[in-house]
């Protein structure tokens, strides 16, 4: 039995009320069904419905049976809780006689009406299979023979809907291959200089992969969300309720495994990318790299007679071969970061045992800039060093040089002043952290304590091993490294007073 086509839901109850009784149970777990049929029946009373009872479960359903007595049961047909081809299939193997009506909030004008008191005992084997499916997604809403109403506007809305899926499909599309093509040719590239090093490719070639997804995503993302708001919005003149829209599982597996997927995927390829960086070259360069506040030092480890290493206020690197950098701090943290290099490594007080490595395979020739990239105090914008990449002849004839320099003393103690006293003293007489070395040897200088002295050698290897010893007046107490007495060998401490003596104005 069929009821077709009501002018609208609120005419529903007439339909139902003038061929059934009147006590009414109604069987649904969502609330908007359930109180919103409760209140229409209810506003009806003078027609003799009465609501006995509202149910969740098809336990319940069936306990109300037996205790309610209801005449009619009125079950949601799209409650997929309810479990509703159970509650049918129980329904039938009854005695009492009562009718039920199966009615779909998506499909209001039609309600399909089971009536256990004409039901032929013969048929409930196969009643749930005597009824008509219109597609895979809907339910039974009309029994064979019947005419089925409406298919043709079905058809247009299913049509309709596929329409609108490709429509955002193509949008989405369209804005992703934009960004992309921004991203390549002006985002991305605009903000990341060339790269130089051998251990850049594997790390842009990952990024790019990553923001190409990104952008997709949030293509996919905004247009969807925007194409929603101006095609769905709610027209003017439009009260009804929105559709209740169930969990869709299918769905919900499909974008929990996908980004699983993306997510091993890209720790893959990250992985990928760290070995390679890490790779290690046959004899590659030693630079010890010494950072301190706030400048850097590079050492270059030499097999010569007159010294065991140079030190150098640059960093000399050769193309195409790979160095090993051994990064320590003299007081805090710093950290090595070259952009052009891509890659980035902290170098941490502590001694030996908080030595770290980094190797960097420059790939260009040029000049570049170390930065420190931790926050290291109030000079740490100020903390640049030049990294020169050179050809393999060009370097061996710098380090060959470096090495003849310092078999003179002045040479050795000019080498200490660059690389670990520049930023504090300076040599043209201008106020620095400490007292400028124009002139200073042979000067008489006035303590802290008001007392005075003279700057001869005994004072300047007292200030380097025992740097608070005797402040100058002006000049704060505690600045200076406290380790220049381990640091420092002693040659290198007569290097810097010969280079002192050096500076008269």
């Amino acid at each position: 039995m069929l009821c077709k086509n009501p002018p609208i839901i609120n005419d529903f109850y007439k339909c139902m009320t003038e061929q059934l009784s009147r006590r009414v149970l109604i069987a649904s777990s969502h609330p908007l069904f359930g109180q919103g049929l409760h209140r229409l029946l209810q506003e009806r009373r003078q027609a003799g419905v009465e609501v006995v009872g509202m149910v969740a479960t098809v336990d319940e359903a069936l306990a109300a049976l037996d205790q309610l007595h209801p005449d009619l049961i009125i079950v949601d047909y799209d409650d997929q809780a309810l479990n509703r081809d159970e509650f049918l299939a129980r329904f039938v193997e009854g005695e009492s006689k009562l009718r039920v009506v199966l009615l779909s909030l998506h499909s209001p004008q039609e309600a399909i009406v089971y009536d256990r008191r004409t039901l032929a005992a013969s048929q409930i084997d196969n009643w749930l299979e005597e009824w008509t499916y219109l597609d895979e997604t809907q339910k039974p809403l009309i029994k064979q023979g019947d005419e089925i109403p409406k298919v043709e506007n079905r058809r247009r809305s299913v049509m309709k809907k596929y329409i609108h899926i490709v429509v955002a499909a193509v949008l989405v599309v369209i804005v992703a291959a934009g960004l992309i093509f921004w991203l390549e040719n002006g985002g991305t590239a605009a903000l990341l200089p060339e790269a130089a090093s051998a251990q850049a490719e594997p790390i842009d070639q990952l990024f790019g992969l990553e923001f190409k997804v990104i952008a997709f995503l949030f293509a996919l993302i905004v247009v969807m969300m925007v194409y929603s708001m101006v095609v769905f919005r709610r027209k003017k003149g439009d009260l009804t309720d929105a559709e209740h829209i169930e969990g869709n599982t299918k769905l919900e597996i499909t974008w929990t495994a996908i980004p699983l997927a993306a997510v091993l995927f890209f720790a893959f390829l990250g992985g990928q990318s760290l070995a390679e960086t890490l790779r290690a070259d046959p004899q590659p360069e030693i630079v010890n790299v010494i950072g301190q506040k706030w400048q850097w030092s590079f050492e270059y480890p030499v097999d010569s007679v007159a010294v065991d290493k140079i030190a150098s206020p640059v960093m000399y690197m050769p193309v195409d071969k790979q160095s090993i950098l051994y990064l320590s701090s003299r007081d805090i943290i710093h950290s090595f970061w070259v952009p052009e290099f891509r890659v980035k490594q902290d170098a941490l007080p502590g001694g030996e045992n908080m030595v770290r490595t980094l190797r960097v395979t420059p790939t260009k020739e040029g000049t570049y800039y170390l930065r420190c990239a931790e926050l290291c105090g109030q000079n740490h914008t100020n903390m640049i060093a030049e990294v020169r990449v050179v050809s393999q002849s060009e370097f061996d004839a710098w380090l060959t040089g470096e090495v003849a320099k310092l078999s003179d003393p002045v040479a050795i103690g000019q080498n200490v002043y660059e690389n670990n006293c520049k930023a504090c003293h300076t040599i043209d007489g201008s106020k620095g952290v400490g007292p400028s070395w124009l002139g200073l040897y042979g000067r008489e200088e006035t303590l802290t304590d008001g007392t005075t002295v003279v700057v001869d050698e005994a004072y300047i290897i007292e200030s380097i091993i025992n740097t608070n010893a005797k402040i100058v007046a002006g000049y704060p107490a505690g600045v200076m490294p406290q380790n220049y007495g381990e640091v420092l060998t002693e040659e290198q401490i007569n290097g810097v007073i010969e280079y002192i003596r050096t500076l008269v104005p």
